[in-house]
């Protein structure tokens, strides 16, 4: 007879598995992309693998970030020669150099980024060109019995790979080949959704909203003349029947989009997209001992954090002067990432670091402002963490996010061409001293933490929710399917007004007839 501890160590033992979600352990085909993406989609690899999924991982030999080895995923890695990093490096040094300079320079600087662009999906096609050119690894990819593609359409090579496999897709987006996603899957009104790179809010005037169908039409050629193409060919090449990219991307099945209505404004959206933004976001964990022993000698003053992304190392040498001796004049504390070399106005107060835990920064009591790019992820951080902005956009989609902030009052932007000591310590003390600032940012942490279901399990469950229905046609509009002109129902009023012009013509001649007519019996009566 079993005894009372053998009842108490089963029950025991039995208690994590009453509170461990359920899984099928489904089988995942990752294609990404590299940079500051990865970091997003790492996030979303580590709940799967926790979940009990398998998943394989497809990088290029020389990817930035994607290691090849991992406790996470198995990696499929496939040799290229043609690196972009380093072209992409020092195309972002030349900017911050002609920021500031000529209006030729700068139209000269952004050519030279489209054709960048188009250089990075030609490349990526050409890798895509490879994997479906090896027959062993086709074969082996098709044997794997994947039950879906998690991938992010800013490079849209894995939307191919998962046409040609014949199997579901999950976009884990926020852009795709013509810039922000919503835009190929949602009504958006010109008049009141701004197109990214515009710098418009929802609220533009007649001249704003002339501009705002500018810049659409820029995107419209980028897409169509310098992006598409090589699409287009690999579409031909591989795809029965041919296929359009951008149809193949609003074939998804589930959107998982890194943005929400807190951060973005709001604007027509699909069944089929599932907003995720902050996803990354976590309680902030303590900071390593010398971390916090500096970050708590600020005192009452507090803590300033400054960093302008992964791929930005330092800023031109005379700037990065003049904000040294800004914060040097002040009693706050600094914690500044910046690789770049030592500025000489450098104060006492100012820790230089070649990486900060940011999140934990920004979730500490003592941070009082955060100087930043306005990369999407550290927006999203400091709105979560409820942190106030004092944003120096300087590349993308930069000057969008931080004008989201400050449309809201919880940000103010700086343009890197307006920097200098003056107006860097105004921005500063303006941000750090207004109550407004933190106050703002602070009510919109509230509205993003008030969800009944975290981002991330919101990911997670409707990933799962593709695996286990193979698939989630039933949300995703048929509009892909239609012709420009249908969708827009051009042919309707078309064959419309025909018929009413027809029907006036025949009332016109009718009329004409009768009168004709009856003009010639009084012609013969009087006769």
């Amino acid at each position: 007879m079993p005894s009372l501890g053998n009842h108490i160590f089963f029950t025991v033992a039995l208690i994590p598995l009453l509170f461990t979600a359920p899984s099928d352990g489904g089988k995942v085909l990752v294609y990404p992309v590299d940079g500051s993406h990865w970091i997003n989609m790492k996030i979303v690899i580590e709940e799967l693998h926790a979940r009990g999924h398998s998943i394989d991982v497809i990088r290029a030999s020389d990817s930035w970030y994607i290691r090849e080895e991992s406790p996470l995923y198995s990696s499929i890695t496939i040799p290229v020669d043609t690196p972009m990093e380093n072209f992409f490096l020092i195309y972002l040094d030349n900017f911050m150099k002609v920021e500031r300079a000529s209006v030729f320079t700068f139209l000269k600087l952004t050519s030279q980024f489209m054709s960048m662009i188009s250089k990075a999906h030609s490349v990526n096609c050409d890798m895509l060109g490879q994997i479906l050119d090896d027959e062993s690894l086709v074969q082996r990819l098709s044997d794997a019995q994947y039950d879906l593609v998690l991938t992010d359409p800013a490079i849209a090579t894995g939307v191919v790979l998962a046409k040609y496999l014949k199997l579901p897709l999950v976009l884990n987006v926020r852009w795709i080949t013509s810039g922000d996603g919503q835009f190929a899957i949602a009504p958006s009104p010109l008049s009141y959704v701004p197109v990214p790179g515009s710098g418009l809010t929802d609220k533009m005037s007649f001249t704003e909203r002339t501009q705002n169908m500018l810049f659409h039409s820029l995107i419209v050629f980028q897409e169509r003349f310098m992006v598409g193409p090589s699409y287009h060919a690999i579409c031909d090449k591989y795809i029965k029947g041919g296929c359009d990219i951008i149809s193949l991307i609003q074939e998804a099945d589930i959107w998982l989009f890194r943005s929400d209505f807190v951060f973005d404004f709001p604007r027509p959206t699909m069944p089929n997209v599932v907003y995720i933004g902050g996803f990354q976001c976590k309680p902030a964990q303590p900071l390593p001992s010398g971390l916090e022993e500096f970050v708590q000698s600020a005192g009452e003053h507090g803590v300033i954090i400054m960093t302008l992304g992964t791929l930005v190392n330092a800023l031109p040498d005379d700037i990065a002067e003049e904000i040294a001796s800004v914060f040097a004049r002040m009693p706050q504390k600094v914690i500044w990432r910046n690789i770049g070399k030592r500025p000489s106005t450098l104060g006492n107060n100012t820790l230089i670091v070649d990486w900060m835990p940011q999140k934990d920064l920004l979730g500490h009591p003592q941070t009082k402002v955060f100087v930043a790019h306005g990369g999407t992820n550290g927006v999203q951080e400091a709105i979560y963490y409820g942190v106030p902005v004092l944003g120096i956009p300087l590349f993308f989609d930069q000057y969008d996010n931080l004008l989201r902030l400050q449309e809201r009052g919880a940000g103010k932007i700086l343009k890197l061409a307006e920097v200098n000591g003056r107006t860097f310590e105004q921005g500063l003390g303006e941000v750090l001293h207004q109550d407004s600032y933190r106050n703002n940012m602070q009510r919109l942490s509230r509205l993003h933490r008030d969800q009944p279901i975290p981002p991330l399990e919101h990911a997670i469950f409707w990933t799962e929710y593709v695996m286990r229905h193979k698939g989630a046609p039933h949300l995703r509009t048929e509009s892909y399917r239609m012709p420009w002109y249908s969708y827009y129902s051009i042919d309707v009023m078309m064959t419309l007004l025909a018929a009413v012009t027809i029907f006036l013509l025949s009332i016109v001649i009718m009329f004409r007839f009768l009168c004709c007519r009856g003009r010639r019996i009084s012609k013969s009566k009087i006769h």
